[in-house]
């Protein structure tokens, strides 16, 4: 398949192209820059933010189209870079759509990035994607926003599938590795209340579940990128500290996080337990089930 991809070079990016390299599928990687991108067999990397470029003429007989582009939501939430947080968004989900209205042939599915966000924040509900209500925060309004701008795909007729994302567990990059940081310097401990919940996958089968979605015509719409078995925030760090064999005990208090990060603090203090029964329901198996199977994965070279 010819598969096009806006955001190929971040932490998921980079693992699903390396992926769908590896079965055969040829990615084509839209960037801001060709310049010092190395192309090969299955890669080709597209112009298609500047005036004079035309990627369309580039990206003929697509197949799939996948937006993974957004703005990180892992610094402070400054009022100018929540500006940017949801303007990214919004932009490249609209480049995504007006790119495809002008390829030869529409693809026969488009991929948006999401995230559980939209739910809201809860100590005590179970989210699934038959939830219909959206949280009241600033990530549950971009994300409605967000998914609101990528269901506009549909009217094209082309299936759309909402990759609503959990907390992507990786041995490079993304959460773990801030999480990790702590108990490396043997000051971990339990962040907050401990009650909060995180609903975690591992980096293998987050890009597995893409995968899946792909190829599994009977997935449209909200697709819960998580894993099977949410933990809250002080089993989780229990876990790490089994795993990596670091010490737990210095608690982190949540006013102190709210001092140091800001709004930004909602991402460690609070939490939602999602499942992802769309998956588990069209047979989806996971890779990695288990935080501590998962966790133990990233020890090994």
């Amino acid at each position: 398949m010819k598969i096009v991809i806006a955001g190929g070079t971040g932490l998921i990016g980079a693992h699903l192209v390396k992926k769908l390299a590896h079965e055969g599928h040829h990615i084509y990687i839209l960037t801001r820059n060709v310049q010092n991108k190395k192309t090969n067999m299955n890669t080709t990397y597209v112009n298609w933010l500047s005036k004079e470029s035309k990627p369309e003429q580039q990206l003929t007989d697509i197949d799939i189209f996948i937006n993974l582009a957004g703005e990180t939501i892992n610094r402070r939430w400054t009022k100018k870079h929540k500006e940017r947080i949801l303007h990214s968004r919004i932009e490249a989900t609209r480049r995504c759509i007006s790119l495809m209205k002008k390829l030869n042939r529409l693809p026969k599915v488009f991929l948006n990035a999401s995230a559980i966000g939209l739910y809201g924040t809860s100590l005590t509900h179970t989210f699934t994607e038959n939830h219909q209500l959206v949280g009241d925060d600033f990530l549950s309004s971009v994300v409605h926003k967000w998914e609101k701008e990528a269901l506009k795909a549909e009217l094209l007729g082309v299936r759309t599938v909402l990759l609503r994302f959990g907390v992507v567990l990786a041995k490079e990059g993304g959460a773990l590795s801030k999480m990790l940081l702590p108990y490396q310097l043997l000051i971990g401990g339990t962040i907050g209340s401990g009650r909060q919940w995180i609903s975690w996958i591992h980096i293998d089968d987050a890009v597995n579940m893409i995968y899946f979605a792909i190829n599994n015509e009977n997935i449209n719409g909200a697709l819960n990128i998580t894993g099977p078995e949410p933990i809250q925030m002080s089993s989780f760090g229990k876990a790490i500290s089994t795993t990596f064999q670091k010490p737990h005990w210095l608690p982190v208090p949540s006013f102190l996080l709210k001092i140091l990060l800001g709004e930004m603090s909602t991402l460690v203090l609070s939490g939602q337990k999602v499942l992802p029964n769309k998956a588990m329901n069209q047979g989806y198996q996971f890779t990695y089930s288990n935080i501590g199977d998962a966790l133990k994965n990233f020890t090994l070279d």
